[in-house]
């Protein structure tokens, strides 16, 4: 089983860099599945937009619900999340080479959300690269039960991981008898 993970401290760099790791994967032809985050700011002092980008189809769910200027609450919308889910855990059936989720989160932490999909993906021998906030860590440790491989916040080091594991899944080819 292969599980990593990264974690940024600047606010939206883990999203920027797996959808980059992400966009590179595509752009080679590398079959992968899973959901990528943008932000999009929004006027007059509303927090961004939350959309999730799931791979490969590249279909964009909003995820986030406007509450208004002073609300204070979630803003995220858990029946938009658990679409996005099912995208993603019908997607696994094309056997990818790759699971990328954007962020193990408080639905993660607390049982739902993606958090069974990186289970089925590792139990179906699928790597998974997940994007982990400080708040959530050690949620994900636990969860991880001390699997997870931590890579550094840049696309060298999860093209480094991806392209250690991918070697590592290919069998040797059966020597020719004569």
């Amino acid at each position: 089983m292969h599980l990593a993970y990264v974690t940024t401290t600047d606010r939206g760099a883990t999203d920027r860099l797996l959808s980059e790791f992400a966009d590179g994967l595509v752009l080679v032809g590398t079959p992968i599945a899973g959901v990528v985050q943008t932000n999009t700011e929004c006027a007059d002092g509303y927090k961004c937009d939350m959309d999730l980008k799931v791979l490969p189809t590249g279909e964009t769910i909003r995820i986030s619900q406007s509450l208004g200027k002073n609300a204070r609450g979630c803003r995220l919308d858990p029946a938009e999340l658990e679409r996005a889910v099912g995208l993603v855990t019908r997607s696994l059936e094309d056997g990818p080479q790759l699971l990328i989720i954007n962020k193990f989160g408080k639905h993660e932490a607390d049982g739902r959300g993606f958090r069974p999909i990186i289970a089925d993906a590792l139990e179906r021998e699928i790597p998974v690269l997940v994007g982990v906030n400080k708040l959530n860590i050690e949620k994900f440790q636990e969860f991880a039960g001390g699997i997870a491989e931590a890579l550094g916040p840049d696309v060298s080091s999860l093209t480094e991981w991806f392209d250690k594991i991918s070697q590592t899944d290919v069998q040797p080819a059966a020597a020719s008898g004569g």
